[in-house]
Parts: structure tokens; C-alpha cells; sequence
């Protein structure tokens, strides 16, 4: 099947970098029952971004509060020494970086034999063309929407040329099925452009977390982004 014959509805996917660290489990509950369809946990190592956030070990004690998926984003250099500890930790899907590895598509082949959903994520910098050779490896490409390592950065217009790329990649290879993450600067203003540009998956942190209720903020977000679905 090409591509281009899809249907995809939108998925929001809240960032836990933007909960309260001081009660992941009360916030993961919440954001379980807000009608969000998984969570996104921004891991970081304070070297491949300039920042430091939680590892497999917190992730395995939220795994019990969580009733939807987790997903998994390692914004760090030698990702593959981290998968057994994610499986280990309940993760679902594990999204690594082009940039990260040089061997990415037997990284890619890897973690999928480990039984996770895979996805592969782009810097601001790097071009869509990176990921020609190894699309039929993954479940989702991610286009970061701000240069990662810090949540509340403002979103960069430009991306969405990257966007309507992958998209315009995925509806020409021959049975490429992927779904399009975008993550940074993802609010109810910016929802819709990045929708009619090719984005069907929401990373959204501030926007949601920093306006509760969750409920009403994931169906804020939900909305806008419905308005940005080529008809």
C-alpha cells in the first residue's frame, strides 16, 4: 500500500518534561485518564543535548501509574546501551537519533528484534534525506520542532518544509506506513500547521501540563490540530 492512501488520526502525546518531578506518579495517573494517547518521556544524558532528566530507573517506577503507551526518546550518545534497562523499564517505543549513532540502521534492527515499536528522530539541522535508506525500518519518524534539550523553547517555523519532506517521502516509498512525531513549541497556535504539513503524532509539554485541567488541555490541542487536517 503507498502512503499516500493513509488515513492517520492525530495523536497527542504529552511531555512528562513538563510535569511536577515531585509527583511523577499522581501526573502520570492524570495524564493516563486525559484522554492523551501516550506519554513521551524526554530522556537526556548532558552530553548529546545540555541537559539531564530521568533514566530507566524512574521510568519503571511510573510504569505502573501509566494505563497508555510510553514512549521513550534517548537524546543520547550510544543509545544501544540503554535498551535492555528500557525493556526492562516497561517502554513501549524507543525513539533514537540519527545524529547519535553511526550504525543506525543495525541500531534500528535491534530494537526491533528486542520487540519495541521503533522510531528515529531528526535535529533542526539535520536534513530529511538522512533517513531515505532506512524508512521500511520504523514505525515513526520524529522532526524536532526546537533544537532538544530544554522544554518551553519557542517553535521553529522553518521545520515544517523538513515536515511536508518526510511526508512527501513517505507517500512515494513503496509501502512506507510511518507515522510523523513532531516535538517543540507544539501548542493549540502552532497544532495546525504542523497537522496540514504531515504530523499526525503531538508531542506537547508546556501546552499541556502547564494548563490544567489535562483533560480540557489534550482536547484543546486535539481541536486545533483537527483544523490542520488536509480535507
Amino acid at each position: 500500500m503507498n502512503g499516500s492512501s493513509i488515513q492517520k488520526e492525530i495523536l497527542i502525546a504529552p511531555s512528562l518534561l513538563a510535569a511536577d518531578f515531585a509527583r511523577l506518579g499522581d501526573e502520570v495517573t492524570k495524564i493516563s485518564s486525559s484522554g492523551a494517547d501516550l506519554i513521551h518521556l524526554d530522556v537526556m544524558d548532558g552530553d548529546f543535548v545540555p541537559n539531564l532528566t530521568f533514566g530507566p530507573g524512574v521510568i519503571q517506577s511510573i510504569r505502573t501509574f501509566s494505563s497508555i503507551p510510553l514512549e521513550a526518546h534517548l537524546m543520547v550518545w550510544h543509545p544501544d546501551t540503554y535498551l535492555d534497562d528500557m525493556k526492562e523499564a516497561g517502554v513501549d517505543r524507543i525513539i533514537v537519533h540519527q545524529e547519535s549513532d553511526v550504525h543506525l540502521n543495525r541500531l534500528l534492527y535491534r530494537i526491533r528484534k528486542m520487540g519495541f515499536s521503533v522510531g528515529v528522530a531528526l535535529n533542526p539541522s539535520t536534513p530529511a534525506a538522512f533517513l531515505e535508506d532506512v524508512l521500511d525500518l520504523v514505525d515513526l519518524v520524529l522532526v524536532m520542532t526546537v533544537n532538544p534539550g530544554f522544554g518551553g523553547q519557542a517553535y521553529l517555523s522553518g521545520m515544517r518544509e523538513k515536515i511536508a519532506r518526510v511526508k512527501h517521502m513517505r507517500e512515494n516509498g513503496r509501502g512506507l506506513s510511518f507515522r510523523i512525531e513532531v516535538d517543540g513549541g507544539i501548542s493549540p497556535v502552532t497544532a495546525a500547521e504542523v497537522v496540514e504539513a504531515g504530523a499526525d503524532v503531538l508531542v506537547a509539554g508546556t501546552a499541556i501540563f502547564r494548563h490544567p485541567p489535562y483533560e480540557e488541555s489534550v482536547v484543546r490541542l486535539r481541536s486545533a490540530a483537527v483544523a490542520g487536517t488536509p480535507s
